[in-house]
């Protein structure tokens, strides 16, 4: 049975599985491992383990970071930004409607990766010309989402705080305006929103917790609520069951109705009658006065 550990190449980043190579890691070492895009350095995060039958081929553990790897390693950096750099240049230059936001170089330069945001699809074959000619390796261009963006850039959220997606967040859930209502929240989105501009990743993991303990703290005999919509309006309550100090109906015969107030019964007809008696007198007025004219 193979020997498998989990791997991360960047902070609060996916972690992957990969087979080690016959040798011994501990937790927080830096190890480089051939990957789909090549060489890469990654740090140990999760125990190694035996798996019986992995879903999928697994890449290997190469060996543990040396010196010369992390030289490597930090003269990379310093070529990624580089190339960030040059390829803002074009993207000026041509014109082209694309936010650059990060660079990433693999460890032995065979490919240069550029994370981008845009509105929508974009024609970047000319800057990718231009990009191969001027660093002689392959280059990948990847579009990304915002709250992708917002996990690479950093910052700090409305509670001052670092990021959590900086943090400790290694995906994102999808996040809904129902998690808001659960919490008794003010269902105002700007208030609700992240500096990505989607709602915050904290209304997530923090419902689950305020849910179970709202329902803990509840009286079993409360008329629970159901939400027909996801959406920022009043909610439709369920219909409240007969209380226990209301007396049933005897058999056989019918619970009547609440009687309506007393009203006289032909009083909006009047209005309306005398509404439009009005109106008709309007009208022989306006045509009298064109037919004199």
């Amino acid at each position: 049975m193979p020997e498998v550990v989990g791997i991360r190449f960047r902070k609060c980043g996916r972690i992957y599985d990969f087979e080690l190579n016959g040798f011994e890691v501990t937790i927080g070492d830096s190890v480089v491992v051939e990957s789909e895009f090549g060489l890469s350095i990654g740090t140990i995060v999760t125990e190694s383990q035996s798996v019986e039958k992995p879903e999928r081929a697994l890449k290997r553990v190469l060996h543990r970071a040396t010196e010369e790897d992390m030289r490597k390693k930090e003269e990379n950096d310093s070529f990624a930004r580089e190339a960030q750099d040059f390829c803002l240049e074009r993207i000026m230059a041509r014109g082209i409607p694309m936010q650059l936001i990060y660079t990433e170089v693999t460890l032995d330069r065979k490919r240069v990766v550029f994370y981008f945001t845009a509105d929508g699809r974009i024609d970047f074959r000319e800057l990718v010309k231009d990009l191969a000619a001027q660093f002689k390796t392959r280059i990948e261009m990847r579009q990304i989402g915002v709250r992708d963006k917002a996990k690479f850039v950093g910052g700090a959220g409305i509670c001052g705080k670092e990021l959590c997606c900086r943090q400790f967040l290694t995906s994102f859930e999808p996040i809904s305006i129902r998690m808001a209502k659960q919490q008794e929240l003010v269902l105002n989105t700007n208030k609700l929103s992240g500096v990505c501009g989607r709602l915050m990743c904290c209304l997530g993991f923090e419902c689950g917790e305020f849910v179970q303990k709202r329902t803990g703290d509840a009286d079993d005999t409360a008329v629970p609520i159901v939400y027909e919509q996801d959406a920022v309006d009043s909610p439709t309550l369920i219909p409240e069951e007969r209380s226990p100090e209301t007396p049933h109906p005897p058999e056989g015969i019918a619970e009547q109705a609440p009687s309506p107030p007393d009203e006289k019964p032909d009083q909006k007809e009047q209005i309306r009658s005398r509404r439009g008696k009005r109106r008709r007198r309007r009208r022989k007025r306006h045509r009298g006065k064109f037919q004199k004219k």
